[in-house]
């Protein structure tokens, strides 16, 4: 099963944990990012590009279940404008053992960062600034790289 969610609305840890969680699995590794304070930021707002944010995703999970034996794979993003502290983004990898549950957790986190459409905007004392992408969040997709593995 593979669950993509791109909203405004706030994040349900525990009902996106009751989604992933199934009799077959053994393992559920999961990843929830914070919008940090950053530098006095007040505010982090995310676009994106409706229907290609979704389709990069739903690819980014399709090749994370044909490289690991996973049951589900869920990404939830958030969009719109958030403060400090509230959930972004919640990433969840379910299978048999724990191993490809924690190596898929990773690769999904890594590839959504640099391979999805989203565009950063932060906002310290009124004044925004886009957000730049990071060398470190390349640096982290690539490690995931082979043959055939583009979003």
């Amino acid at each position: 099963m593979i669950r993509v969610v791109v909203s405004p609305a706030p994040i349900d840890v525990d009902a996106e944990m009751a989604l992933a969680e199934r009799p077959e699995v053994g393992a559920v590794a999961t990843f929830c990012g914070l919008v940090r304070a950053d530098d006095g930021v007040d505010q982090l707002e995310l676009e994106h590009y409706p229907g290609a944010t979704e389709a990069a995703l739903t690819r980014i999970a399709e090749l994370a279940t044909s490289r690991w034996s996973l049951q589900a794979a869920t990404i939830v993003h958030r969009v719109g404008p958030m403060c400090p502290g509230e959930r972004i983004v919640f990433v969840a990898a379910a299978a048999p053992h724990r191993r490809d549950a924690l190596d898929a957790c990773a690769y999904l986190i890594d590839r959504l960062k640099t391979d999805a459409p989203f565009w950063k905007r932060e906002t310290r004392g009124g004044a925004a600034t886009w957000v730049e992408a990071r060398a470190s969040d390349t640096a982290a997709a690539e490690r995931w790289q082979d043959a055939g593995d583009r979003a």
